[in-house]
């Protein structure tokens, strides 16, 4: 299913519609590589990667700045010498919604 998701586009969410329940997070949850996981209220999906060194850090940074532009759906980032963080919600509805899982089934391909 991860497949299909990540060959979907995202919607512009400009507001105006539900953020996904903690229970629909969690379904679509198991479309994910398993290093994916949602806060405690449901409303973040994060993962957190490992890189050897700084080069392989950044290369991997500028790939999700590409992803991020393309599906205009941007993830915070918290990055160091060989390591990033990534979260992603939707702050126009200040929760989950399908663009966050269709870019983190993206960066799953990278």
């Amino acid at each position: 299913m991860s497949t299909a998701l990540a060959d979907r586009h995202c919607l512009p969410c400009e507001g105006g519609i539900e953020a996904m329940t903690a229970e629909a997070a969690r379904a679509s949850l198991t479309a994910l590589d398993p290093a994916w996981r949602l806060d405690e209220s449901g409303r973040q999906l994060r993962r957190d990667y490992q890189f050897p060194n700084f080069l392989r850090t950044m290369s991997f940074v500028n790939a999700v700045a590409h992803i991020a532009n393309l599906e205009d759906h941007h993830p915070d980032l918290a990055v160091g010498y060989n390591y990033c963080r990534v979260v992603y919600t939707t702050h126009a509805i200040d929760g989950l919604s399908e663009n966050d899982f269709i870019c983190a089934a993206k960066m799953d391909r990278l």
